[in-house]
């Protein structure tokens, strides 16, 4: 319940004032394939508008030994479109089932929901995001996780080049044993593909591919 209320202050504290965007243009589909070192994720969702999308996502927790099963529903609740630079704050919320494989609650399902606050903040030559999460999932498992990220882009390319950016990722999981994760990683971008190499301080390795069409 505590890390709930983190979440709800994050957007109180937030809201008022080519990416991996959960948010496409109109009508645009997305696949979303995320590999760290603490989960697998597939993620394919639709945008009816510029500011929502819903889909289907199915995310496997190595280590808890559970499976999520989501309808997930992201919203745009504020852009902030300036000259040079953009920024966004995204409400991403999820509701299905958790299986468990994991000791005494090996093969019990329970309901699922999460939400959480995704914010980000980009020009042409730097990049910050941070989002936050709480997962509840009855009697198997509720935890809390947030992560933050900055980058830099080497060069300055043209529409339609190879855009490259380098990145350090921070995710924290306040219950882990190993509570805090660094993530340098590498973002290649260009047309409708993205992708994001890396390896954590625990030697994990970090791979996403996403394809907008």
């Amino acid at each position: 319940m505590k890390y709930l209320i983190l979440t709800l202050m994050g957007l109180v504290m937030f809201t008022p004032p080519v990416s991996a965007r959960p948010v496409s243009y109109p009508e645009g589909w997305t696949v979303m394939l995320n590999n760290d070192g603490d989960k697998n994720t597939a993620h394919v969702h639709y945008s009816p508008t510029a500011k929502t999308s819903i889909g289907y996502k199915v995310e496997n927790w190595r280590d808890k030994e559970m499976v999520l099963n989501v309808v997930q529903m992201n919203n745009l609740l504020k852009r902030w479109n300036k000259k040079d630079s953009q920024a966004n704050a995204y409400l991403k919320s999820g509701v299905g089932v958790a299986y468990s494989d994991a000791g005494d609650f090996d093969g019990k399902i329970e309901p699922a929901v999460f939400t959480g606050l995704a914010l980000d903040w980009e020009d042409r030559r730097f990049f910050t995001s941070y989002e936050n999460r709480y997962t509840e999932a009855g009697e198997i498992d509720d935890f809390y996780t947030q992560s933050a990220r900055v980058g830099v882009a080497p060069y300055i390319g043209e529409y339609g080049d190879l855009h490259t950016w380098l990145m350090l990722q921070v995710e924290h999981t306040p219950e882990a044993k190993d509570n805090f994760t660094v993530t340098p990683l590498v973002r290649l971008f260009k047309d409708v593909h993205l992708l994001e190499a890396g390896m954590n301080t625990r030697g994990e390795v970090l791979f996403n591919y996403v394809f907008r069409y």
